[in-house]
């Protein structure tokens, strides 16, 4: 009975030592080929390209929302640049007149969701950047002219027309 207690002492040291190592494994390193594909866009120099800004209803976030369409419409072949301000909800696209209409740039917000809505669609000149100052302004910076629309007057310190000057 005394050599049993020996030999299982020395079964289960043994036993220890080998199964508690140390020693960790380096993890294999594959190398794998991936063809790159091109994603850039070819623009067409003698291309007509329009600026249409339009309103979209529906977003909740910045990242989740906006982002997500400005990738979706910037993806469409014709389209120069799109910028998304989800602040003011509105979209500022240029695109190829003969790829792009304003009808497939609606279809386009839609299928992203259902819940955005496209309205005030509107081609522009240029995309206006700031917020101005709507014909109903009640403002003191604003004020009617006769050669303009609407513009600030010079003393004037609210935000709207700060930036203007």
């Amino acid at each position: 009975m005394k050599h049993l207690k020996y030999i299982l002492i020395v079964v289960l040291t043994a036993t220890f030592f080998t199964s508690c190592k140390n020693e960790t494994k380096q993890p294999e390193v594959k190398t794998v080929e991936v063809a790159a594909s091109e994603n850039k866009k070819e623009l067409d120099p003698n291309a007509t390209y329009a600026k249409a800004e339009f309103t979209i209803d529906g977003m909740t976030c910045q990242i989740g929302c906006a982002a997500t369409i400005q990738k979706k419409i910037s993806k469409m072949d014709g389209v120069k640049s799109a910028k998304v301000d989800f602040d003011k909800k509105l979209a500022m696209v240029e695109y190829d007149e003969a790829k792009v209409n304003p009808e497939k740039l609606t279809n386009t917000v839609t299928s992203v969701a259902d819940i955005y809505k496209v309205s005030n669609m509107k081609t522009v000149d240029a995309f206006s950047s700031e917020k101005k100052c709507g014909d109903d302004c009640k403002k003191t910076c604003c004020s009617k002219t006769e050669g303009e629309k609407m513009a600030c007057k010079p003393d004037c310190k609210m935000a709207c027309c700060e930036k203007k000057a």
